[in-house]
Formats: structure tokens, sequence, C-alpha cells
């Protein structure tokens, strides 16, 4: 059997006529003889290429409104005969049967037709029969035949036949074929899954199709290759790559963090954003107006647009953890937008759309190397509302939960004494409820002025989740401290060794030699804290609220965050402990909300 192999036949039926001509000009440049079928044949006739239409090749007619058009001997014969083999030719001689040495087949668009609503009987008109029948036979036989079955296919098949005298390869046969039983299994996949749905069943077999959108450089680690993005068959990524190369945990973080943005800027009516790192949220914020003191605390440029003022927020909940973050925004990205985020250290964004002075802003960035990613807020998964995950051999299946959105409504049913729920409340409610719905589990959220100002994320006990995000609280609030406030670093300190000089100053817990290098920053060194200086401080917070992803099992979690400002509760309730947790409450005069919707993340 020689590796290459001329193509004398081919017989072309298709749905899709893109670059149709071309590959038929080549056949016919080629010497190919061409059979066709229906709308195939007119279109290739209509253009002035020699056509025989299969009906004169099979001496039958189409039949049965077209059910009935290439399931006939002489065209599976002229697929599945193997060249050479005496028998095989025997039959071919015998039967008038033309060995077929192309095909060019793609099938009725099946998931187009019930995407679009279609009715029964329509969608059942649109199952390919005979299609599926040729491909799998040509494909059983690429030692000696060609199939393609997309478009995309043809230019590389037209290259190789001008340079090979109008022969294929082995290597390009057997590729095709590949891609040609992936296209047939990927097709009769959505159709099973399709009559499934007809009976409100859940498929004893559920086939998925994946089709690959690009690779990437690594997993997780750098040892976990092979590490690829796909996409669902016949559909499209839920973002656009707009500068940069993505890497599996930024995709990750941008789909987590696009999710929370979308969500709580739908819930809120307020441009939102989001600071990830590690797919959970460093910070969330969506754009409120910054207190005089805030502008000092964040280092604010003057004339904020709304964008950046809610990133802004996001990034300066927890500025050491959103070092190196995945910035998220619900709007437009402008160029003021940009021009902040140029100033930190973050890996990539994602957001709806940018404006050209903001996208050129960001593609400069990191040498060219920042990540933009263009989000689709109108995507819907063609994969349907079912997530699946394969982990250690098990698949995990779920319904996803990004349609339930959280809202102010949810928050008044109010079971603690006081009721007294102010608008703001509820935002910063919703707000923090929202960014622990997109947090690994266990995780707690504590939220003002409507920002993140402490996450709690993936601890065992909700009580170190609340104790873990109150420490951050402290940081954050001690920022605004006049003590803080007022350090005077030299001029070549850059703004990331300002931040977290800041943040170890507040923390204060440095050995001798970090404390020798960290006062080098200064030019004058200042005194330590004392701890009158947080205890009076951190009695200046107040209306803080504090969110969980499930209902707190004991009233620890309340004793606790009563020291960190906490005035409003957010959480599912359902406990048994409730009354309990609620009697807590009471005897601190907190609000507490029961919201109904158990919130974990994994």
């Amino acid at each position: 059997m020689t590796d290459m192999v001329p193509m004398k036949r081919a017989l072309i039926s298709v749905s899709d006529k893109g670059q149709l001509l071309e590959l038929a000009a080549a056949l016919k440049e080629c010497g190919v003889q061409v059979l066709s079928t229906g709308g195939t044949a007119k279109f290739l006739q209509e253009a002035g290429l020699p056509v025989t239409d299969v009906s004169d090749y099979t001496g039958f007619p189409e039949m049965m409104d077209g059910r009935v058009k290439t399931l006939h001997p002489k065209v599976h014969g002229g697929l599945l005969a193997i060249r050479g083999n005496p028998a095989h030719e025997k039959a071919c001689t015998d039967h008038g049967i033309d060995k077929i040495d192309m095909l060019v087949v793609n099938l009725y668009p099946f998931a187009s037709t019930v995407a679009k609503g279609a009715d029964f009987d329509t969608c059942i008109e649109n199952v390919d029969i005979g299609g599926p029948a040729m491909i799998r036979g040509a494909s059983k036989n690429h030692p000696f035949v060609t199939v393609l079955t997309d478009p995309s296919q043809y230019a590389k098949v037209i290259e190789e036949l001008k340079a090979n005298n109008g022969c294929t390869s082995m290597k390009t046969r057997r590729s095709l074929a590949a891609a040609a039983y992936a296209h047939t299994g990927a097709y009769d996949a959505a159709i099973a899954n399709w009559f499934a749905r007809q009976n409100d069943e859940v498929p004893a077999v559920t086939t998925r199709a994946y089709e690959m959108a690009f690779p990437l450089k690594y997993g997780c680690n750098m040892h976990q290759l092979p590490a690829n993005i796909y996409k669902m068959n016949n559909g499209t990524l839920p973002f656009k790559v707009l500068n940069g190369k993505p890497g599996y945990i930024n995709l990750l973080d941008a789909l987590n963090s696009w999710a929370l943005v979308k969500e709580a800027s739908k819930a809120l009516g307020l441009p939102a954003a989001a600071s990830f790192k590690h797919c959970s949220p460093a910070g969330a914020a969506v754009a409120v107006p910054l207190t005089e003191t805030e502008k000092l605390a964040y280092e604010a440029p003057a004339d904020l647009t709304l964008p950046a003022l809610a990133y802004l927020r996001a990034r300066n909940a927890d500025p050491m953890c959103s070092f190196g973050d995945w910035a998220a925004l619900s709007d437009i990205v402008d160029e003021q937008t940009a021009m902040y985020l140029k100033t930190e250290v973050a890996d990539g964004i994602i957001a709806p759309g940018y404006t050209p002075e903001a996208l050129k802003i960001l593609s400069a960035k990191k040498s060219g190397g920042f990540i933009v990613l263009e989000a689709d807020p109108n995507f819907v998964s063609p994969g349907g509302d079912v997530d699946y995950r394969e982990i250690g051999g098990c698949v995990f299946a779920q319904r996803g939960h990004g349609d339930k959105v959280i809202t102010t409504k949810m928050m008044e049913n109010v079971p603690t004494k006081n009721k007294d729920l102010p608008e703001q409340a509820k935002r910063d409610q919703v707000l923090a409820t929202v960014a622990i719905k997109y947090t690994q589990s266990n995780s707690v959220g504590y939220a003002i002025n409507g920002m993140m100002i402490g996450v709690g994320a993936g601890q065992q006990s909700r009580v170190d989740c609340v104790k873990l995000a109150g420490r951050k609280v402290t940081t954050w609030w001690m920022r605004q401290h006049p003590k803080v406030l007022a350090l005077q670093f030299k001029p070549e300190v850059k703004r990331t060794g300002r931040v977290n000089a800041r943040v170890r100053y507040i923390e204060g817990d440095m050995t001798d030699i970090e404390y020798k290098t960290w006062a080098e920053q200064f030019i004058e060194v200042p005194a330590p804290l004392e701890k009158t200086d947080y205890d009076e401080h951190m009695k200046t917070l107040t209306g803080v609220t504090l969110s969980s992803d499930a209902f707190f099992p004991f009233r620890d979690s309340i004793d606790v965050c009563i020291r960190y400002g906490v005035k409003y509760i957010a959480q599912p309730g359902g406990s048994v402990q409730d009354a309990g947790v609620t009697e807590a409450c009471d005897q601190y005069d907190l609000v507490q909300s029961h919201h109904g919707l158990r919130l974990f993340h994994h």
C-alpha cells in the first residue's frame, strides 16, 4: 500500500458551502471527477463546474423527501472497497461500482436547528442519516479515501493536492479520519441528548463533545502537561483573547471573576469590579464614592471614572493579596481605568469591552504580555445548564447556579429584634453575598461602603473564616489610622513597596533582620503602633456587613465578628442552632438577614 493516493473521483454533499468553490476548482484542476447531490450539485453547476448527479450514477432518484439520496451500494461500495483486494475489485466490476477517493460532507445543521427553537418535526428532519453513514465508511477506509467534514480543512488539502500531483498522504487521511469520527460522534451525542430532553430524562449515557480551542503552556503547574482549553462542539468560548497568552489558572480566575462582577452589577445597578487570586476574590466592589480618608489611604488618582473607582476599591480590600491579581470589570474599560491598572502589578483582565485607548494601554503592559480578555455578556453555554467535571476517573454533574441572582429583596427576611436595615446595608449584604458565592468554601466576607474589606476563604471551620477575614478587616481599617497615613517614605520607594510597608507596620510582627530592611524605606523611622492605637481606632469602625456562604452552626462567629465593626449579618439560615445565633445577634443589637440560599463553592 502506497502512502500517497491519487484522487480520481470525489463525492461532495454539503449543507455549509463555505470555501466549496475553491475546493471544487482545485479538484477540477487535478482532473478529479465530481459526484454530488441536490442543492450541492446545483450550486457547483451554476458556478460552471462539471458535476455528475449521484442519482445519475446510482440509477435511483432521490426519494422520500430527500431522506434517501446516497444510501446505495454504488455509493458505499465505492467508499469502502479495498483497493487491490481481488474480491472487492471483482465486486466493483460485477456491479458497476466506481471507487470514490474523496468524500466531502458536512451534516444537516441539527444543533443550530434546535438552538433556533424549531419544533419537534423540524428537528427530526435535520437528523442526517446518509451523511454520517458515508463519513464513517470513508473514514474506515482511510488508507484509500480522503474524508473532509469541515470547510476549515479544505485549504490544507488543496495545498497538498497541488504539491503532490493530485495525491494525499496517509498522515493527512488518518488525521482527517480521526476528525471525521469525532464529528459524527459529537453529532450523535447532540441528537441523543436532545431526545432524552424531550422526555425529561437524564440520559443513561451522556456524551460530551469538545473541540480544541487552544493549547496552554501548562496546567496548574509546569509538570502538568498536556494542558488545553476546549470549547463545546459547534459552540464558542465565553470570551475572546485580545492580547497575551492566558494560562490555566488565569482562565479559572477569569471565568469566576467575570461571573461575580456580572452578577453584582446586575443586582446593584452599579459598575462592579473584582481582584482575583487562585479562584477566590482578594477584593470586590461597586462604584461608590471615596471618602477623603480613603483617597489618602488608597493613594487614589484624581477624577476616577466609575469603572476605575470600582476596581480601585476592589484592589484596596487586601492590596498585598491583590499583588499579581486577575482583574474583572462589569463595564467597558476606559482609558482612566487602564491607566490605573497600568500602575498595578497584575496578570490580566476580563471585561465586556475596551475603548481603543484602553486596549492600547493594556496591551503594552508587561512588555506586551498582559492578558486581555473580552467577555461575551450574552453568552449561553451550548452545553446546557449542567456543569460537568472529571476528577480521578469520576464525572461529577450538577446544575449551575449562576442564574440564582442575589437581590436586596432576599435580605428582607430579618429574624432579629433589630430590623433597621438601611439601603446601603442591603447593598453591602448583596455585594458580600455575591462575592462569597464565587469564593472557595467555607467562606465569609466583610463589606462596607460598597466594597469587600476582608474575605476568609477555604477554611474547614467557619469561625476560622471569620477570624481570618477579620484580621484582614483590621489591616484595612488601620491603613486609615492617622499614624499610618502620616508615614514618610523616601522618594525612591515605589507604590508596591509603600503598600507592603504599611501593611507590615500594621501587622508589627517583624524579625530584627526584616525590621532593619523595612526601616530603610522611611525618611524618618516611625515608632511602632501601640495596642491602644489598635483598640481605639477599631472602636470607630461601625456599619460593617458580614456574609456567610452557609449557616452559622454556633454563636462563636457572632462573638468574634463583633470586634470588627459588624452591624449587619447575611446568611442562609436553616441551622438547628438558628435560634441561638439569632439570640447572639440580639445581644449585640445586630440586624440579621436569612436569605435562604446556601452558596458552597468548590
